[in-house]
């Protein structure tokens, strides 16, 4: 079962900085890493991959050039900035915040002080 996009929007910047966190990536690569990663939940189509990191880029969080794939495509490459890795530490820590909390609320795990 897939997410729909409306929850994907919301949390998109925050997976393609952290599949950039290893190293640099052409866009296929970034989208592939993402479900990978999700074992198939996550899909991210190009109609929202590339605005996205089209509007990192534009914000200092990536930093692209062009390369060469495995298959002698020519492709641009993204990694990400210093500022693009202390973004990623950041809305990392807040997102397992809010997830956590989340959870509480749906009786999915114990919140936090009470266990």
């Amino acid at each position: 079962m897939g997410i729909d996009a409306d929850t994907l929007y919301g949390t998109l910047n925050l997976l393609v900085l952290r599949a950039l966190r290893d190293g640099p990536l052409h866009g296929l690569a970034v989208s592939r890493r993402i479900e990978a990663e999700t074992r198939g939940t996550l899909r991210v189509e190009e109609g929202a991959l590339y605005p996205a990191l089209h509007r990192l880029e534009r914000d200092g969080l990536l930093e692209g050039s062009w390369g060469r794939t495995d298959g002698n495509r020519r492709a641009k490459f993204y990694r990400l900035t210093r500022k693009g890795r202390r973004r990623l530490e950041r809305e990392s820590a807040q997102w397992a915040r809010h997830a956590e909390a989340v959870a509480a609320v749906l009786g999915l795990t114990t919140p936090p002080g009470r266990g």
